[in-house]
């Protein structure tokens, strides 16, 4: 089973502000994850209630939701990794 991915407006304004061959690596990546996403992702670790991962692309990574019961995979946010992570 394929999960669906949808991006944020969020992350649409992050990949149009990453450089062309980044932004073009993310959405490959997120399409190749997208079969079997926790194969590829990390929970991150301050989010128990409703957890979120992330998605290492080079330097850069991506903040994922994943729901499994409407096998969904949203693309909260991306960015280079020294500041993805301040707002989580």
């Amino acid at each position: 089973m394929s999960y669906t991915v949808e991006y944020t407006s969020k992350a649409r304004k992050d990949l149009k502000k990453l450089p062309l061959e980044v932004a073009q690596n993310i959405i490959l990546s997120i399409n190749i994850i997208k079969t079997e996403p926790y194969s590829y992702v990390k929970k991150i670790k301050g989010t128990k209630k409703h957890p979120l991962f992330t998605h290492r692309v080079g330097e850069y990574r991506v903040i994922l939701d994943i729901e499994d019961d409407r096998l969904l995979i949203i693309v909260i946010e991306a960015g280079h990794r020294r500041t993805i992570y301040k707002k989580y």
